[in-house]
């Protein structure tokens, strides 16, 4: 019952169109579905990820058009850290990112940094661990240089070891350094790295933060295991709620990081074929009936891929 790394990581953006050519054409990513915040439906949730929508590979928006700009702060996800396969690809996405007008930095270890046109935080390392690579098919991103999936998320903690025992209840492991945590399962893994917070202490939520990070679970037997698990730990966790493209399970953890267990056992075909994911809107069962009404309210967005 090892959590398999990340399942997917959901930001805020106040920006559809914009979102969508940055994280479909400038890094490459496909749009594998584009469908509605569940409970504000005039609103997008899109979602990002390899050719399939694997889970470990999901970035994922809820799009509120009159967000103002976030700030990280403590108790959030700050940075989203993906992999590639080496040294060359980081020299690619460097290069492209600068050609696009994006500012990269690199850190005191030689990682690739740069932030979304919403000020989301991302960072670049070369991949490690043997996970299985998911990539998706971009025209003009070279396969070899492709992003592969998430390595993990870095948040803001002002007492990170008041998350250790839930997260150890979890099956999470401490490495060195002492505030890097890992999720590993039989084919993934995936990291949460605590950082102190800036001087100002508390974010503000907005467009260009993070909302939660998932982690992969593989079904509903495994979510009521965990879902156990991290109530008995004191996690004062949801009942398993339906995303019709996997189950969740949600709570805070000790830190303030608003954590999810997300099944992997259903995915983005479920609702059109794998060929066409990101090309249609699907909507929810629940609004299906207002789907005139919901098409004239959505900003019209164009996939990158036609």
């Amino acid at each position: 019952m090892a959590l398999e790394g990340l399942h997917h990581v959901t930001a805020i953006t106040a920006d559809a169109p914009r979102n969508v050519d940055f994280h479909a054409r400038v890094l490459g990513l496909r749009l594998v579905k584009k469908t509605v915040n569940f409970d504000q439906p005039d609103v997008y949730h899109l979602y990002y990820g390899d050719e399939s929508g694997t889970p470990g590979s999901i970035l994922t928006f809820f799009e509120l058009p009159d967000a103002a700009p976030g700030v990280a702060g403590d108790g959030m996800v700050h940075t989203i850290v993906w992999r590639v396969a080496g040294l060359d690809a980081l020299d690619f996405w460097a290069r492209r990112l600068v050609d696009e007008g994006t500012a990269v930095t690199w850190d005191e270890a030689g990682l690739l940094r740069f932030a979304g046109p919403e000020g989301l935080t991302h960072e670049i390392v070369p991949s490690g661990g043997g996970d299985p690579p998911l990539a998706a098919r971009a025209l003009d991103v070279p396969r070899e240089h492709a992003l592969l999936g998430f390595h993990g998320v870095r948040a803001y903690a002002r007492e990170p070891a008041r998350s250790a025992p839930l997260l150890r209840a979890l099956g999470f492991a401490q490495r060195a350094p002492d505030s890097v945590w890992v999720a590993e399962g039989a084919e993934r893994h995936g990291t949460v790295r605590y950082d102190p917070p800036p001087a100002a202490g508390r974010g503000i939520p907005g467009a260009g933060t993070v909302h939660h990070v998932a982690f992969s679970a593989a079904d509903d037997a495994e979510l009521t295991a965990l879902r156990a698990v991290a109530t008995g730990a004191g996690a004062r966790a949801t009942p398993i709620i339906d995303r019709q493209y996997f189950h969740s399970v949600y709570f805070r953890e000790p830190s303030g990081v608003l954590f999810e267990l997300a099944s992997r056992d259903v995915g983005f075909a479920v609702d059109e074929p794998s060929a066409e994911l990101g090309t249609h809107l699907k909507l929810p069962p629940q609004y299906e009936d207002r789907r005139a009404q919901l098409e004239e309210l959505l900003t019209p967005i164009s996939n990158p891929r036609g």
